[in-house]
């Protein structure tokens, strides 16, 4: 792990810790069954039955993967 050398004042501190910011995601919107849904970009979203159980994961209409 680095270590540094020296003591870094607070104003280098704060000045380095300011330049985080968080940002907003970008979402898709689709009508899925005459429903606007809103969704991340090129993710996988779960398919749930109607209890709300996880089935599985789908990305462009295709099963992916197992919940």
């Amino acid at each position: 792990m680095a270590v540094p050398k020296r003591k870094l004042s607070r104003s280098n501190t704060r000045s380095r810790r300011s330049q985080w910011k968080a940002e907003v995601p970008t979402l898709v919107k689709t009508v899925e069954n005459g429903k606007v849904v809103y969704s991340l970009p090129h993710r996988a979203k779960v398919v749930e039955d109607s209890a709300g159980t996880a089935l599985y994961y789908e990305y462009k209409g295709r099963k992916v993967a197992d919940a």
